[in-house]
This record gives structure tokens, C-alpha cells and sequence, in this order.
């Protein structure tokens, strides 16, 4: 499988299990865990992905650089691990956040998120990172990036709550502008 049909794959995932499951009339349970045979056979019905196999889908799982989705222990279901625009209970583990955090994004949103705060848009909560370079790539998909340093262990300590996901990126459903550092 070459590169650019993995990323095929994986977007596709990610519109599923994160956004518009109903696309291919695929149901997510409470948890947004999909069973992987009707994954395969709604997505060669719905979007001719003949080549859908519970091994391409391993491997999207395994390369993903940013360990989008999970696999159930028992190789029946799926999930992406954060992300979701629909309505899921992750099952997240709320954790103490280092003093900092970082957000990448577009220098040409600076002005409402200084303005707003973060908020998480369509998505359910704000995506945070605890490294630099990896805010960066976030902030790159969208125009010239710009790196948010966010006062985490502030925000925590005047209430906030703050989630780490399977793949270690951290979640909140908002940040205050005053939080902010540029």
C-alpha cells in the first residue's frame, strides 16, 4: 500500500469515526467504537472501497503518526481517540496538566482567539499539545503558524478540567484568552 492511499484510508477514517458516521450509515456506540465488518462492508457499499480490509485498516492503525484510531483487544472494533465532532464518551482520563501546554495554529485567527479564548469549533474539545513541534505541524495545516503557550497548570488550579487521550494529546473545552501567551 503506498503512502498517499494510507492517507486515503486514514482520512476516510477520520470522516467516519470522527465526524459524519451516518456517511456510510455506520453507528458508533456511546463510546465511538464501530465494529469493524460493518465498517468494511458500509464503506465498499457507500464509497466503492473495495480494497477495505480489517489488515489495511491495522496498518492505517499501526503508521498513523499520530495515533489517530485504536483497535479494540479484541480486533472486533474501532475508534478514533480524539477529534470527534459527534457526540461520544471517550472514557477519558482526567489528569493534572503540566504548567504549559501548547496550540498550534494560523497567525491569520490570532486576532479572535485573543479575542475569544480557544474554543473547540465543531469539535468537542480544544486540542492541546505538551510539545512544541507538534503544535507546529497542527498550526501549519492551516496557514502560517503561530505557537500558543497556554498557562495549563493555571487554568487547572482555577478549575478547568483537562483530559489526556490514547494518543497523548491533551483536551479541554476551552481556554481562556487571558491564558494565553503568544
Amino acid at each position: 500500500m503506498t503512502p498517499d492511499q494510507l492517507n486515503k484510508v486514514s482520512k476516510f477514517l477520520s470522516l467516519v469515526l470522527r465526524h459524519k458516521p451516518d456517511a456510510i450509515g455506520l453507528e458508533l456506540d456511546q463510546y465511538g467504537w464501530a465494529n469493524i465488518n460493518e465498517l468494511i462492508s458500509k464503506a465498499y457499499t457507500s464509497n466503492g472501497l473495495s480494497n477495505l480490509s480489517f489488515d489495511l485498516i491495522q496498518q492505517v492503525v499501526e503508521t498513523n503518526d499520530k495515533k489517530r484510531f485504536i483497535i479494540s483487544d479484541d480486533n472486533l472494533r474501532i475508534r478514533a481517540n480524539q477529534g470527534h465532532s459527534v457526540d461520544v464518551d471517550l472514557q477519558l482520563r482526567q489528569m493534572e496538566p503540566p504548567e504549559f501546554l501548547y496550540h498550534g495554529s494560523a497567525t491569520r485567527f490570532l486576532d479572535n482567539i485573543l479575542a475569544q479564548g480557544l474554543i473547540p469549533q465543531e469539535r468537542l474539545y480544544v486540542h492541546l499539545s505538551s510539545n512544541i513541534d507538534t503544535a507546529k505541524a497542527a498550526g501549519q495545516r492551516y496557514g502560517k503558524p503561530i505557537i500558543l503557550k497556554i498557562k495549563a497548570r493555571a487554568m487547572y488550579e482555577s478549575g478547568f478540567k483537562f483530559y489526556l487521550s490514547e494518543n497523548e494529546v491533551w483536551l479541554t473545552k476551552q481556554v481562556p484568552a487571558e491564558l494565553i501567551c503568544i
